[in-house]
């Protein structure tokens, strides 16, 4: 079971890189929209982090 949650790390955290990494990259037809694209994907994170969340508590609790 730690090792889903280092697997579930390392992807969050993978994820995240990934995303600033894109997020900066120049173009000059995308650099306009880029602030509210990251902020889009940052609220995306929050909200898939925060349902992770719930769901590992409600599996930890069904199996006690």
């Amino acid at each position: 079971m730690f090792i889903m949650f280092g697997l579930v790390i390392l992807i969050l955290i993978i994820s995240v890189i990934a995303t600033l990494f894109f997020a900066v990259k120049p173009d000059e037809n995308y650099s306009t929209s880029t602030k509210r694209n990251t902020t889009n994907l940052t609220l995306l994170y929050v909200v898939i982090i925060f349902i992770a969340f719930i769901s590992l508590g409600i599996y930890i609790w069904l199996r006690l």
